[in-house]
């Protein structure tokens, strides 16, 4: 019963980290941009949403609007002020990565100062467990996660595939100046990925509040989730992204059966290495070149 118990919470836990992992590999394989901040974005997210329903009393959907207006904005705002402008500049690559290091360790920071360095949670009867079997306990919430996950991915395969914007998307990743066709410049373009993909982090932030519950630093650990994702996913890969996101999350909990909890986070770390060793190109795309 252990075994199917560590299952069913990796698959919640998975389930959140294919969305935050989808959202950075999109940002990356488009705009070759390492948007380290985009644990940030997660964090945020999560603080307004606990802010704007739990301490202001703001209706769950308002809260929620609220939380997805500000990842997004947040995500657009640092491309079009922190990233387009070193870009135009010298467009290194190590100098956005620090850039986007930079933002993170301030946004972090001024959430701590904000509220505080401790967890915080927003409760909600969804978030309880039921027993539904005698020791297997399952709170409705994990389908909950699932449920938006499945939707998510469903509504970004439909807009990358069926939609001019979708297809301006896909070409800027191999040939910026291809998306000139559909009327967009590359530049514009950046502004609707970084807004795509923040918001991807949103119900992720969300149902992680509502779960096992948020502090200032998490959006490290987020980040670290993302960039392994992708790595074992395939760079340039969203379905590998999506599911290196649901393995990892699967592994970390799996892994509790034999491990004490303090070391299950190392499982990702494990599992990367040995991609990295045997198959450099991860499940579904290409290997990281210089």
């Amino acid at each position: 019963m252990l075994f199917i118990q560590l299952f069913i919470n990796g698959i919640q836990t998975g389930a959140l980290y294919a969305l935050i992992a989808a959202g950075f590999s999109l940002i990356f394989g488009t705009t070759r941009v390492f948007h380290v901040a985009h644990g940030a974005t997660f964090t945020l997210a999560g603080f307004v949403f606990y802010e704007l329903y739990t301490v202001l009393g703001w209706a769950w959907p308002l809260a929620a609007t609220g939380a997805a207006l500000a990842a997004a904005a947040f995500g657009v705002l640092v491309d079009r002020y922190v990233y387009s402008v070193i870009q135009r500049h010298e467009a290194a690559f190590f100098t956005v990565f620090v850039a986007s290091f930079g933002i993170a360790i301030v946004v972090q920071n001024l959430i701590a100062i904000g509220f505080g360095r401790g967890l915080v949670t927003v409760p909600t009867p969804l978030s309880k467990s039921l027993e539904v079997l005698p020791g297997l306990y399952v709170a409705p919430m994990a389908a909950v996660a699932v449920l938006c996950a499945i939707l998510a991915f469903g509504a970004l395969h439909w807009l990358l595939t069926h939609t001019n914007l979708g297809l301006a998307l896909r070409a800027l990743g191999e040939n910026p100046e291809l998306v000139r066709v559909y009327g967009l410049t590359p530049r514009s373009l950046s502004q609707y990925v970084f807004l795509i993909g923040s918001l991807l982090a949103v119900p992720a932030a969300i149902l992680t509040a509502t779960t096992s519950g948020l502090n200032p630093s998490m959006g490290h650990h987020i980040m670290l989730i993302s960039i392994a994702a992708t790595i074992v996913g395939g760079v340039g890969s969203l379905r590998g992204a999506a599911v290196a996101g649901l393995l990892l999350g699967m592994a970390e909990n799996l892994s509790l059966a034999w491990i004490d909890p303090q070391w299950s986070e190392a499982v990702t770390f494990v599992v990367l290495f040995l991609f990295i060793l045997f198959r450099p190109g991860g499940v579904y795309g290409r290997a990281i070149t210089s």
